[in-house]
């Protein structure tokens, strides 16, 4: 699977502080974080995306979570980690999916009740400011209906930074 240019970037390994591997260095603390609340409800900010979007979806309840377990192929150029959730609803999620995990409340949490959280997902996707021009969504339509009229999507819409 070829990376989706869309998703920020995975630390190379050395980036950073010194000798920083993907997907960053406070990564294993987060997981042990989330290891010791197995069993508890939390709230999940999921990537989505398809061939023109990628978008957060916070879901709008609570899932138990059920385990944390190794994911046996974790991929830096893919967005896969070396982790996953299985949740109540039968779902097993990559953590490289996550942008952010939290308890009590979806929207806003306070920084004690955020149990995992993506960085560079969070900055490129929760925090970064949004724009929606005119022009922003001719682009956005004109794309769209060059995918229903059987053109390939682009990998990037022009006038994006």
């Amino acid at each position: 699977m070829a990376r989706d240019e869309r998703l920020p970037r995975p630390a190379a390994e050395g980036e950073g502080r010194a000798g920083a591997v993907w997907p960053g260095p406070d990564y294993q603390r987060q997981v042990a974080e989330l290891r010791r609340r197995v069993g508890q409800e939390i709230y999940l900010a999921e990537v989505r995306g398809d061939d023109l979007h990628l978008s957060v979806s916070f879901a709008h309840r609570p899932y138990r979570l059920l385990a944390v377990v190794d994911y046996p192929l974790p991929d830096p150029a893919t967005h896969l980690y070396p982790h996953m959730l299985v949740l109540d609803d039968g779902r097993g999620v990559n953590l490289g999916r996550i942008a952010r995990v939290s308890l009590e409340r979806p929207f806003q949490p306070a920084p004690e009740q955020i149990l995992f959280q993506d960085a560079r997902l969070n900055e490129a996707l929760l925090s970064s400011e949004r724009r929606l021009s005119r022009e922003q969504v001719h682009r956005l339509s004109r794309a769209h209906l060059g995918t229903l009229l059987g053109r390939p999507p682009p990998r990037r819409l022009e006038g994006e930074d």
